[in-house]
């Protein structure tokens, strides 16, 4: 291994070990070394000789404005929450259409709708499933390895953790070693950043792994940390529809977003005030409306047990669920004893029946063996000073052991003397990767060793299916509800998620598939997609719940749970008849009757068929003025878990994404100039949101315009009104 302090040294070390056919492949998100990558990328810009193809995922770039409005409002923002995190080359020089010729992007997921422009971006997509993209990249000969790394030291010993990103790196590693000792050369360099935790599971690598380890100054940069985005009304009814069908003593995945805040914040209040949750169970016509499935399949009560959590991407929510005590339940890597947890046979408290009760299940030798002591002291059954010699246990004190568990009287001095008090290794979450803002890396950093621990990330291969270690994940992942979201859902059941009909990309599979999938494999597992029902396009609303559509991610026959802000859908192992009736149910009540008559004119519902009575005024106006109630209890605030953004800034960002709105259609736009001239006067309410824009002494006209604009919208919005 060589260590570097430079890194333009080490870009110019993995050239010179690899050649200039560079193969890179770079962890999605948070994981990339940013200057390591700028630095080789330099390389390919000044000699056209160099091959450089990169393959990754998630590129992230600090936020920039599509308008001018957008860029005054995100400039100081930006400033302020994303600090000292340097953008990648490359990737402002692809979104400006500027890659040279030598430099190819190669990417399986997009930021959600970042690239539906960008034609280079959209020809260069992988569609892979995110179990297979080891496979895929391994296909594509990689020859160079790069990550940001952590430091540390385990059992007195240097180490290094792949921290963020444990998802595909570990595999990828495997696969690029074996590769190497067949005569392939490969370079592997980590870079080290103190800003990210020190985290454990298959994120433990020996330093000595990596051919190339970069500890530069520059090099410690705060992770890229996404703000929090405000929760909307319609976002929280699905939340609150899908935390009624969490189970205690289950296992739960979830996104990323305003709709993963809206189901943690749900589940929160459930856990910390039921009482409360009761009440808005009841003010929603939730349980009077869905109570059937909710029986079937769901629970409303407080979690005794507690939640395990399997994710292939660990978020700030699961952060949330920690603190409040949900998420609290400890899985073992090990079938044995985590069989016998399952079945009540032991407890995580060590007694001597956990002794007995592993040898009944054959976990281990009548007589204990080296290996066996190895086990249990690991696990937390013996002792972690009980040790091994000449064929005799050593207890703690020194005395010599017969490990004869059937001998009655040697059993009793192993059970008096070597026991330990709790089991060890357990796990509360199983993470890939992860991404938050700087409270949650903050977390995690400053969490308690022992606590930190309780979190393994793991590779996409051991999260996101059951293949090649189906029957501990069967005992883990009881009750798994796996919650993700989708953009459209189609009549028969499939959901779209990542692309157009046209072929456009969004976003990408990812591990939705494979979620999904795993969760019809397992006998009390659901697949919960979270769709909002509508959306609006070029200033019209439309409907997401649609009669068919060019494109889907999860076909029809792996349809399971649909959740929109008007209830719960419920489809798996049901007639197309019962899929159409349950999604009606839960379409806005503007695309109900076009719907219904498609239906009929197919012949898939009878003539005469009409939606229930209490399904039928399904509008935004309805749950909008029962929340309106609650919310006077603070019970849901717009950011249930905080923001980075200031006061002015949380009115100007509400002014501003309603005036956006407004401009996409030509009604709108008009609304919007008559309004800038009868009401955009200046006064002084409005003039500290002014100033915060830059826009409080216009120089031009269309400085003037946008004054005129923001200002009548700060009064809409009640700034300045008595």
């Amino acid at each position: 291994m060589d260590e570097f302090t430079d890194t333009g040294a080490c870009a110019d070390a993995i050239i010179e070990r690899v050649g200039k056919r560079l193969h890179v492949a770079a962890p999605l998100a948070v994981g990339k070394p940013n200057r390591l990558l700028n630095a080789l990328y330099a390389r390919a810009k000044a000699d056209p000789e160099i091959e450089l193809t990169l393959y990754t995922a998630l590129t992230l770039e600090r936020p920039k404005g599509a308008s001018e409005l957008e860029t005054r409002f995100l400039g100081p923002f930006v400033e302020r929450v994303f600090g000292d995190y340097p953008d990648l080359d490359y990737e402002l020089d692809r979104t400006g259409d500027g890659l040279p010729d030598n430099v190819r992007v190669l990417e399986f997921y997009f930021p959600a709708g970042k690239y539906t422009g960008n034609a280079q971006a959209q020809r260069d997509y992988i569609s892979s499933n995110y179990t297979h993209v080891a496979r895929d990249l391994l296909d594509r000969d990689i020859n160079v390895l790069v990550q940001q790394v952590a430091r540390g030291e385990v059992d007195g010993k240097p180490m290094l953790s792949l921290s963020c990103n444990a998802d595909v790196s570990p595999d990828l590693m495997t696969a690029l070693q074996a590769r190497e000792r067949g005569g392939a050369t490969v370079a592997f360099a980590a870079q080290i950043n103190s800003q990210l935790p020190f985290m454990y599971g298959q994120a433990l690598v020996k330093p000595g792994d990596f051919h190339f380890v970069i500890d530069s100054e520059d090099g410690h940069y705060q992770p890229f940390g996404p703000p929090r985005m405000s929760v909307s009304d319609a976002d929280y009814m699905i939340g609150l529809y899908a935390s009624s069908l969490v189970k205690d003593g289950g296992e739960l995945q979830v996104g990323i977003g305003a709709l993963s805040d809206a189901i943690v914040h749900a589940l929160c209040m459930r856990q910390q005030d039921n009482a409360s949750y009761q009440r808005v169970l009841q003010t929603l016509d939730v349980e009077k409306r869905f109570g059937a499935v909710i029986e079937r399949k769901g629970e409303t009560g407080t979690f005794e047990q507690g939640l395990f959590a399997a994710t292939e991407m660990m978020v700030d929510g699961f952060m949330h669920l920690v603190e409040r005590g949900i998420i609290k339940r400890r899985v073992y890597d090990d079938l044995p004893i985590q069989r016998l947890l399952n079945e009540g046979a032991i407890t995580e408290e060590v007694t001597p029946h956990t002794l007995t009760a592993l040898l009944e299940a054959r976990a281990l030798h009548s007589t204990l063996t080296e290996r066996d002591v190895v086990y249990l002291r690991y696990y937390g059954v013996l002792h972690h000073d009980v040790g091994w010699q000449d064929g005799k246990l050593v207890a703690p004190g020194g005395e010599r052991l017969d490990p004869n568990l059937t001998n009655p009287e040697s059993l009793k001095k192993i059970t008096d003397s070597c026991l330990g008090e709790q089991l060890k290794h357990g796990a509360i979450i199983h993470g890939g990767f992860f991404i938050g803002p700087q409270d949650f890396y903050r977390w995690l950093r400053e969490m308690p060793e022992t606590q930190r621990q309780r979190i393994h990330m793991k590779s996409i291969s051991a999260i996101n299916q059951l293949y090649g270690h189906e029957a501990l994940d069967r005992l883990h992942r009881r009750h798994g509800r796996f919650v993700n979201t989708g953009m459209m859902v189609t009549m028969s059941g499939a959901v779209v998620s990542d692309g157009l009909e046209d072929g456009t990309v969004i976003s990408g599979v990812g591990g939705q598939y494979n979620f999904v999938a795993m969760a019809q494999a397992l006998p009390d597992g659901y697949s919960i997609l979270q769709i909002r029902s509508t959306r609006m396009r070029h200033g019209e609303l439309v409907s997401n719940v649609v009669w068919n559509y060019g494109h889907i991610t999860i076909p029809r026959h792996l349809r399971d749970i649909v959740i929109t802000e008007y209830g719960i859908a419920d489809l798996r192992g049901k007639t197309d008849e019962e899929v159409i009736k349950a999604l009606l149910c839960v379409t806005d009540s503007h695309f109900q009757d076009e719907l219904l008559e498609k239906a009929k004119k197919s012949g898939k519902l009878a003539d005469d068929y009409e939606i229930p009575a209490e399904h039928s005024n399904n509008t935004a106006e309805v749950y909008e003025e029962k929340l309106a109630t609650l919310k006077t209890d603070g019970l849901f605030p717009a950011f249930p878990f905080g923001t980075e953004l200031t006061d002015e800034e949380v009115v100007l960002g509400r002014a501003l994404k309603v005036l956006k709105r407004k401009i996409e259609s030509t009604t709108g736009a008009l609304e919007a100039l008559a309004d800038g001239v009868v009401d955009g006067a200046i006064h002084g309410d409005v003039r500290p949101y002014l100033e915060r824009m830059g826009l409080h002494e216009p120089s031009t006209l269309k400085e003037t315009v946008y004054q005129r604009l923001l200002a009548a919208e700060l009064r809409n919005e009640g700034i300045g009104k008595d």
